[in-house]
């Protein structure tokens, strides 16, 4: 019930970028009108396609970050992006993207245990301003290929905004086909320049350590604190950076090896540096004597984490052809980092061919990873350390995702109405399990249209 509701709440929230869609689609079709022109040559893209894509999502565990590494994860989301892609001339396509997600959590409600009428705990939600939020995104994307179509390039630019976190990017990348377009190469680079809202867990903030927000009539004076003394300011200064930049750079090279067989490798490398740890997640010392409120234990400090990070990952699709009916695809990835994390991801699909129009994709992903040099769970830390993060998202764990698809295309585009055609629609659900408490669903669908 809860995620059919957030599904509404995003339906009603995405009619706010009306206006934005509404402009953005005159000015592309003023500029595709602009681009005619009485040479003939075969254009990149015909028509104007327009993907609309949603999901809801959930998820369970009782880890949070949030609270220490202890307590309720559960998180329930809705996500609708719409992209729309316009031939710009005969050689060029602009492309425009928007998204926006609503979420309800459980988890980061308790930045503030204490705004509810029921006794704080981290395993119940409180009803803070942290309960809900918003993430939209926009983003613009220009392509140009060459008169041969064996050189592409482009550049794209974008932005985001949430409740606590903004963020503005732009990237440039090329990409060129060579012996008979057997071969592909492609370089891409990419900046993000983030920001955050320093909000700190309530017990921790003061006038002077962060930004003013709906929960900041707490008063813990007016509660009784259980256990030792409660000082924060012996552990916690407030953080003097609010900014994170990601530079990113990566390299792919796709080959057909014969009618059947098709492979690609890419190699990705990623510098981060500024705040690159959470603000609210909250930090527990074994060698500091506990504090409560009601059932609630109070941070001793917040997640630290050095400002630099270095990551890299190497990865390999095959996709083999068996017959018209069965297609085999495989995908595998090794990631490391410089905070002591490396990975392993392999993931099998199977693609089904029902008919000339439905296909069914059976889908098996698993991964795992070690811990950062830098994680221990609840209450494991000591005071005496320069980092710590009790966040299992860098912990050690083993995951499961197995997923289900079905797709629907057309062609021709048979099925329309006026001059939008029906191209593809896909639905897809996945189940996502660790080898711990955390679990988590997925349900995307998925439609294509082509405008004449």
């Amino acid at each position: 019930m809860e995620g059919r509701l957030a599904g509404v709440v995003v339906v009603i929230k995405i009619l706010k970028m009306k206006k934005i869609i509404i402009l953005f689609s005159i000015l592309l079709t003023v500029l595709n009108s602009y681009s005619q022109d009485n040479t003939y040559k075969k254009r990149v893209l015909e028509g104007i396609e327009i993907d609309m894509i949603s999901s809801l999502y959930n998820q369970k565990g009782d880890s949070a970050a949030v609270c220490g590494g202890l307590g309720t994860e559960e998180i329930q989301d809705a996500t609708a992006t719409i992209v729309i892609s316009i031939p710009l001339r005969d050689d060029g396509v602009i492309k425009f993207d928007a998204g926006i997600s609503s979420y309800t959590s459980a988890s980061s409600s308790n930045i503030n245990p204490f705004s509810k009428k029921n006794i704080a705990t981290p395993f119940n939600a409180s009803s803070g301003a942290s309960k809900e939020d918003e993430w939209t995104s926009y983003s613009l994307t220009y392509l140009h290929y060459s008169n041969d179509r064996n050189k592409i390039v482009n550049t794209k630019i974008s932005v985001a905004d949430e409740y606590d976190y903004s963020s503005f990017g732009f990237g440039l990348g090329y990409t060129s086909l060579f012996n008979r377009k057997n071969t592909e190469v492609s370089i891409n680079s990419n900046i993000y320049f983030d920001e955050w809202k320093l909000l700190y867990p309530i017990e921790l903030r003061t006038n002077k350590s962060n930004d003013k927000d709906d929960d900041d009539d707490f008063d813990i004076n007016m509660y009784t604190v259980i256990g030792a003394a409660y000082s924060p300011e012996k552990y916690f200064t407030p953080l003097t950076d609010r900014k994170r930049n990601s530079y990113s750079l990566s390299f792919g090279l796709s080959q057909i090896l014969s009618k059947n067989l098709h492979t690609s490798f890419n190699l990705d490398v990623v510098k981060q540096k500024g705040l690159l740890s959470t603000p609210f997640h909250r930090i527990y010392f074994k060698d500091v004597v506990n504090s409560f409120i009601e059932e609630f234990q109070l941070a001793n400090d917040i997640e630290r984490l050095p400002i630099t990070r270095y990551k890299t990952s190497v990865g390999n699709r095959m996709s083999l052809y068996i017959n018209e009916y069965f297609i085999l695809k495989s995908f595998y990835r090794y990631y490391a980092d410089d905070w002591g994390i490396s990975s392993n991801t392999i993931s099998i699909e199977a693609p089904v061919k029902l008919s000339s129009k439905f296909t069914i994709y059976p889908a098996y992903r698993f991964y795992n990873q070690t811990a950062s040099i830098y994680f221990d769970s609840y209450d494991k830390h000591l005071s005496t350390e320069l980092y710590y993060t009790s966040d299992n998202d860098l912990s050690a764990y083993a995951a499961n995702q197995y997923s289900l698809g079905l797709s629907y295309t057309d062609v021709f585009s048979d099925i329309n109405i006026w001059r939008i055609g029906l191209k593809t629609i896909d639905i897809k659900y996945a189940h996502y399990s660790r080898n711990s408490t955390f679990t988590a669903n997925i349900l995307t669908f998925g439609i294509k249209l082509v405008v004449e």
